[in-house]
C-alpha cells in the first residue's frame, strides 16, 4: 500500500463550504484522501460522486462505496463529468496531475528514479504508452511535445537522440529514457533532475491532460448550483495558467454583464491559495500546489 497525503485538505474543506445534505463531485479520486475528508463533514443525506480513470484508484473508490452508500463511483476521465447525471452540484473538486502512489509505483512508468516500463498512461488499459509513441513519432513531433508541455530548452537534441537510439532498439524503460536525457546535458547536478521536464511533457501529452482540463471545466460550469463552487488544485505552471486565465475571464465577464440571463461566475479570491508552513513541513510535495476557487453567482 502506498501512502497518499491529500494536499490543501483544510483549505479545500473551507472553500467547498460543505452543506450536510449537499451534492459534491471529487473529479480526481486518486486514493480518496479528499473524498474521505468531504464524507466526514457531509451528512447522511449528502451525496458524493467520484471519478477516476486509473483502475487502481477505482478499486479503492469501489471499496469505499461498499462501505458508504453516499458514494457513487464512475470509472472515466473527468472530462466526462456529464456521466454524474443532470443533478446540479454544490461543489466540484479537481486535484490535477498524478498522485503519489502513481509516482511511487515503478510499474506505472511515471518516475525516472526507478526502473519500470515506459508507460505513463493514467489508464494503462486504454490508449498508447509513451514507449509506443516514441517508437514511431516523427523527430519534429517529439521535439514539439517536449517544448510545448515541458518547456524543455534541449527538446530538439533530446528528440534527435531518441530517434538515433530507436534505430538500435526502441526505448522500453524509464531508466533508458532518463539516461538518454541526462546525456544531453553537460552537468547532472542541480536542484531539479534534468529528466523532469521530459517526463512531465510526455505524461501530459500521452494523457491529453490540458485538453482534459479544458473539457472538464466546460462541463463543470454547467453542473453548478447558484452558490456552488469549482475548486482546482494544480501543480505546475501550464495547468495553473490554463485555470487562472479561464477563471479570470469568467470573473471579468460577470463584472461586465448587464441584465442578461447567462450564468455568472466570480473568483472567490484572485490570488492562488498555497500550503502553509506546517503542511509543507509534513508534506514537501505540497510546495508546488496552487488552489483556485470559482463560484457560480446569482
Amino acid at each position: 500500500m502506498f501512502a497518499h497525503v491529500p494536499v490543501l485538505q483544510d483549505e479545500v474543506l473551507a472553500h467547498l463550504r460543505i452543506a450536510p445534505a449537499g451534492s459534491y463531485v471529487d473529479a480526481t479520486f486518486g486514493r480518496g484522501g479528499h473524498s474521505r475528508a468531504i464524507l466526514r463533514v457531509l451528512g447522511p443525506e449528502g451525496r458524493l460522486c467520484v471519478f477516476d480513470r486509473d483502475p487502481e484508484a477505482i478499486a479503492c473508490a469501489r471499496a469505499l462505496a461498499a462501505e458508504d452508500a453516499r458514494v457513487t463511483v464512475i470509472h472515466a476521465a473527468f472530462s466526462r463529468l456529464e456521466a454524474a447525471g443532470p443533478a446540479l452540484r454544490d461543489g466540484i473538486l479537481f486535484d490535477l496531475g498524478i498522485s503519489s502512489p502513481q509516482v511511487d509505483d515503478a510499474a506505472r512508468g511515471f518516475s525516472f528514479r526507478a526502473d519500470g516500463p515506459l508507460d505513463m498512461r493514467m489508464d494503462p488499459t486504454r490508449g498508447q504508452s509513451v514507449a509506443a509513441w516514441l517508437a514511431e513519432a516523427a523527430e519534429s513531433d517529439i521535439a514539439d511535445v517536449l517544448w510545448r508541455y515541458g518547456e524543455e530548452r534541449r527538446s530538439r537534441l533530446i528528440a534527435k537522440r531518441v530517434v538515433e537510439a530507436r534505430r538500435r532498439a526502441p526505448l522500453a524503460t524509464t531508466l533508458e529514457l532518463a539516461r538518454l536525457v541526462h546525456g544531453c546535458f553537460p552537468h547532472h547536478g542541480g536542484r531539479i533532475d534534468n529528466a523532469t521536464r521530459t517526463f512531465q511533457a510526455l505524461r501530459i501529452f500521452i494523457n491529453d491532460e490540458l485538453g482534459e482540463i479544458e473539457r472538464a471545466l466546460d462541463v463543470a460550469l454547467t453542473l453548478l448550483k447558484v452558490g456552488g463552487r469549482v475548486l482546482v488544485i494544480s501543480f505546475h505552471s501550464l495547468e495553473d495558467r490554463l485555470v487562472k486565465q479561464r477563471f479570470r475571464a469568467l470573473d471579468d465577464a460577470a463584472r461586465a454583464a448587464v441584465n442578461d440571463t447567462t450564468p455568472r461566475f466570480r473568483l472567490v479570491q484572485r490570488k492562488a491559495i498555497q500550503a502553509g508552513e506546517a503542511e509543507l513541513a509534513a508534506n514537501p510535495r505540497a510546495r508546488s500546489a496552487r488552489l483556485r476557487v470559482l463560484e457560480r453567482a446569482a
